[in-house]
């Protein structure tokens, strides 16, 4: 990536990241994306008594639909490859979206009587504030921290994913941020200039693959 192209993505990437300190919660909710080392990180917070069970949610989508299995069942997969017990892990497979993670959980939960005031998001790093925006609207009352795979933006762009493909996927999670309180999906989230000009400089770059 050219420097200052790279300079952008960075400041986005601490941006989109919330760094919220983790207390014991009543459980785990893990969104479904392609990266399984999500699961893995539920997992490891599993093992350090953060919470007594975790729940998948996803189906399949863009970047996983020739998987075999679910996004949920691949990562429920991985979190008992890990020693997390099956009477800890809840799998719901039908969403589609965050908006879908977040009903169709609740469902789950309601129908399964698990009650719920605090709980940990587990996310991919750039999709933490953008998870917690949705949920401060979508489901209000509950107190959400979130988490994700402690690396920072070198380390995290790996194999498929590529920095220039995080970059585009920050890049739209970022228009995100800006368009959907006005449609009520989610919560206004501050932005200071600096984040502004430089998701302006990757846009106008051309890292636009997930701006719709």
């Amino acid at each position: 990536m050219h420097p200052d192209h790279l300079a952008a993505a960075l400041v986005l990437w601490d941006y989109h990241r919330l760094n919220h300190a983790l207390v014991p919660s009543d459980g785990i909710f893990v969104f479904g994306s392609n990266d399984l080392r999500v699961a893995a990180h539920a997992a490891d917070l599993f093992h350090a008594g953060l919470a007594p069970w975790i729940l998948f949610s996803g189906a399949r989508g863009r970047m996983t639909q020739d998987w075999p299995e679910t996004e949920a069942a691949a990562m429920a997969r991985v979190a008992r490859d890990l020693g997390v017990p099956d009477d800890a892990i809840l799998v719901e497979d039908r969403a589609t979206n965050t908006g879908e993670n977040i009903r169709f959980s609740r469902e789950l939960l309601q129908s399964s009587k698990r009650v719920l005031a605090t709980a940990i998001i587990v996310q991919k790093p750039y999709m933490e504030r953008r998870t917690i925006a949705a949920l401060d609207v979508q489901w209000p009352g509950i107190a959400f921290r979130a988490s994700s795979p402690p690396l920072d933006f070198h380390q995290y762009c790996t194999g498929e994913l590529t920095p220039g493909l995080v970059t585009e996927a920050m890049t739209g999670d970022f228009q995100r941020i800006l368009d959907y309180p006005a449609l009520g999906f989610a919560s206004p989230q501050a932005a200071s200039g600096e984040v502004l000009d430089s998701h302006r400089t990757l846009v106008a770059a051309g890292f636009i693959g997930q701006l719709g």
